[in-house]
């Protein structure tokens, strides 16, 4: 029996000597990465860490990035990317060890890297054990993920505030809940940077080829900032980074009937707030019009989250809600008694997509929008996967398309674009990479020509100032040693 007792505890001895050794060996592929930039918050992550990485790129800066939200990438200096490739297909923020460790190949000038850590204690793991970031973002407090860091939006200000960095800066555009992000930033020494999303201009924001917001746009400038990187010079490295798998986005397709559709894929927006901003906005700008019917997609992990969605129908004055996955109940029972339009039950999460998605065209009229919301994963991604089957409507013109004015029309112009595929260089090769799987096929280049001259040429209609190409902005130095480090 002792010697069972002394191999245990020899055991034990060994793993936690690797342990140590492995957070050295951590410790110092972090310390090759002068500047690390953690991109938390709610909403819009995928899309910061994107605009961040493209604005350091702007200034001449060797910049590695990777996402996490709707389609995990690692993104090289040279903007291409590759999928993160996941055990089983599961998350684990240990994932990060990896990220941090390939990035250090490219002796890097910045990483830009979001959280993927949403329980409290995790995040501040993430933190100070995996990235010890010297500049972090705190994007917004929304209402999401309330299981873990709720009950209520002040406790989740507070989870999110566990990602500061301790004697760094953080940047945020949250303004209801900013006191407590002050609050929190004093007790670890941070700087905190409020930014004015109305410093962002209607020109500046029209030279995107695809939709983001002037919050995403104004953290990332704060960020450049910091880091010396001139305002035009981040600007023009914002307008060529390639976009997030889940971007809002806006297709228009003919059905086989000969329907007309405007499809807003809103899923990546799974908090009401955010669901009916980007809905407004979408609306706004024309790119959906009315009528328009609302497809909710409900998760058996997300019963609360379906009754958000349910909660807010009104709001989105849907003339029919259809309601798809499982358990639909959890979302029509949330839909208040007041909802004068049709409700469309077609849930089943073992319903072939093709028969779902027919019931759903059916259902439409000969010129209508289709809003989808909630969550993506089981009949959302299948839902998706049939509409794309579906021919483009090319009927006019992509620049005709774009009414005039001061609005956000970038998104206008966007659902009219063809989506080309063009091939990738394929980046240097580092070091071996289990979590990370290799190019294998050239389609996840994001650089489309055809989209940015068309965007060049709209902003151009448009007035927008000082429209050159980077070679005419000044590079800037860039100093290591006058980064931003943690004590």
């Amino acid at each position: 029996m002792l010697f069972l007792y002394v191999i245990v505890l020899l055991c034990c001895a060994a793993l936690w000597i690797a342990g140590i050794l492995e957070q050295r060996r951590h410790f110092a592929s972090l310390e090759q990465i002068p500047t690390r930039v953690l991109v938390n918050g709610i909403r819009g992550k995928s899309s910061i860490t994107r605009l961040c990485a493209g604005a350091l790129r702007g200034g001449g800066l060797v910049t590695v990035s990777k996402t996490t939200g709707t389609a995990a990438r690692f993104i090289h200096p040279d903007a291409t990317e590759e999928p993160v490739y996941r055990k089983f297909g599961i998350s684990n923020i240990v994932e990060q060890i990896g990220i941090v460790r390939r990035a250090a190949t490219y002796r890097p000038d910045a990483l830009v890297i979001e959280c993927m850590a949403v329980m409290p204690a995790l995040q501040e793991i993430n933190q100070e054990k995996l990235i010890r970031s010297t500049i972090g973002v705190l994007c917004n407090v929304r209402e999401d993920h309330l299981e873990e860091m709720g009950p209520t939006l002040d406790d989740v200000a507070r989870s999110l505030s566990r990602s500061m960095p301790v004697g760094g800066v953080c940047v945020t555009a949250e303004k209801d809940r900013l006191h407590i992000l002050q609050e929190e930033a004093d007790k670890r020494n941070c700087r905190l940077i409020a930014v004015d999303p109305e410093s962002v201009t209607d020109a500046e924001l029209r030279g995107f080829s695809w939709f983001t917001f002037k919050e995403n746009v104004a953290i990332a400038l704060a960020v450049a900032e910091l880091l010396g990187v001139e305002r035009q010079t981040a600007m023009q490295g914002m307008w060529d980074a390639p976009p997030d798998p889940g971007v809002l986005s806006v297709e228009r397709y003919v059905t086989h009937e000969g329907k007309r559709l405007r499809f807003a894929n809103v899923f990546a927006a799974n908090d009401p707030e955010s669901t009916l901003m980007n809905v407004k906005q979408l609306e706004d700008l024309g790119a959906i019009t009315r009528p328009i019917g609302v497809v909710i997609n409900c998760r058996p992990d997300r019963v609360e989250r379906n009754g958000q969605m349910g909660t807010i129908v009104p709001d989105l004055a849907a003339e029919t809600v259809f309601l798809i996955g499982h358990p639909t109940k959890s979302a029509r029972d949330a839909i208040p008694d007041g909802f004068t339009g049709r409700v469309v039950d077609l849930g089943g999460d073992r319903r072939e997509p093709e028969e779902l998605t027919a019931a759903i065209l059916a259902e439409l009229g000969p010129d209508s929008s289709l809003v989808a919301i909630g969550n993506i994963h089981g009949q959302g991604e299948l839902f998706l996967e049939c509409l794309a089957e579906l021919p483009l409507d090319e009927s006019e013109d992509p620049l005709d398309a774009v009414p005039d004015g001061d609005g956000l029309d970038q998104e206008t112009m966007q659902i009219a674009l063809p989506r080309p595929r063009v091939s990738v260089a394929r980046p240097p090769e580092p070091e071996p990479y289990s979590w990370v799987a290799p190019l294998e096929t050239p389609t996840y280049a994001f650089r489309v020509p055809e989209q940015r001259e068309l965007a060049r040429r709209f902003a151009d209609r448009q007035g927008r100032p000082d429209d050159q190409s980077t070679a005419d902005y000044p590079q800037h130095s860039y100093d290591p040693s006058q980064s931003t480090r943690n004590p």
